[in-house]
């Protein structure tokens, strides 16, 4: 682009170049997406499509009938993921839609025999027995559900019994802890393995985990700001170390532009949290919303001239 500006190249040869560079997709790539996009949806929709036809159809369809068809493309997913490369798409594609069919066969279980339990345990039961399908696999996106189905246990185990383990009962903050402290034990695992595990390297499922970590600490700390609740100086001190670590960690020694981002959007959350809580005790709204506009423009501003900065040393 600079070479452009300068005068170096010409339309014609901008676009080229940005071709060689892998910035416009050629026919090659847009091929293989336009493949890949419908593989995903063609397996997602039929995964999904068996749940909408036995539940439409229910009094028609017998108990045997609906477990042997859910059973059934269990073990044909199963068997077309072991006859295939392991590492292809269509393989791949299979053992996720398996995944996603057993989470069905475990609900239309709990629907029919109504065994009473708790909805945490369906999804803890599913995240069980997908396990091993996770390990064999070598799939990013299968333990993306994998660990988005133990958060929703979590969460639904909370609602159900109001606390886990040492936390104290009824107190609502102690979800978001220990939903931070668990992404974070992920985070730093799947950090740490992908030095030495080639697949763990893909960066969105880690950047998916670092997403479930800042939302309830920064859930946290802004809560900080008008609640006085027992953690609260923790949370604080925590929220400042957490993000003290993210731009250590993602500036030097694993540049990621995506992380800091996140950064600097939690940041400004949290500071237009507390500007907006003592502006707006002031009695003046419109003044206060005045200000809060302005101030969380500069933010932004200041953020992207920031992110650019360290864009351009990253480019270095």
């Amino acid at each position: 682009m600079r070479w452009a500006d300068q005068g170096l190249l010409d339309s014609e040869s901008l676009e080229e170049a940005l071709k060689l560079a892998e910035v416009i997709p050629d026919t090659s790539r847009w091929r293989i997406f336009v493949r890949n996009l419908f593989l995903w949806l063609g397996g997602l929709a039929l995964a999904f499509s068996v749940m909408f036809f036995i539940a439409y159809n229910w009094d028609a369809i017998g108990r045997f009938a609906k477990f042997g068809l859910i059973e059934l493309l269990v073990a044909a997913c199963v068997i077309v993921y072991w006859l295939r490369n392991p590492d292809s798409l269509v393989a791949r594609i299979s053992l996720m839609m398996a995944a996603i069919l057993l989470g069905v066969l475990l609900a239309f279980y709990g629907q029919t025999y109504q065994t009473g339990a708790d909805p945490w345990q369906l999804f803890a039961t599913w995240a069980l027995l997908m396990l091993p399908w996770a390990l064999v696999s070598r799939f990013s996106a299968l333990w993306a559900l994998w660990i988005a189905l133990l958060n929703l246990s979590i969460t639904l185990y909370f609602q159900a019994r109001g606390g886990l383990f040492w936390f104290a009962y009824n107190l609502g903050e102690n979800l978001y802890w220990v939903l931070f402290l668990f992404n974070t034990v992920v985070w730093v695992a799947w950090e740490f393995l992908a030095t030495r595990i080639t697949w763990l390297q893909e960066r969105w499922t880690v950047r998916l985990v670092a997403i479930a970590c800042g939302v309830p600490i920064t859930t946290l700390s802004c809560q900080a700001v008008f609640i006085q609740y027992p953690s609260r100086a923790v949370a604080l001190l925590v929220y400042v170390a957490w993000l003290a670590i993210l731009v250590a960690m993602y500036r030097k020694r694993i540049p990621d532009l995506f992380m800091l981002a996140g950064v600097c959007l939690s940041v400004i959350v949290f500071l237009t949290t507390f500007l907006g809580y003592h502006l707006l005790r002031s009695g003046d709204a419109v003044g206060g919303f005045l200000i809060m506009s302005l101030l969380v423009i500069g933010m932004v501003a200041g953020a992207a001239v920031w992110l650019k900065k360290i864009y351009r040393e990253q480019q270095a």
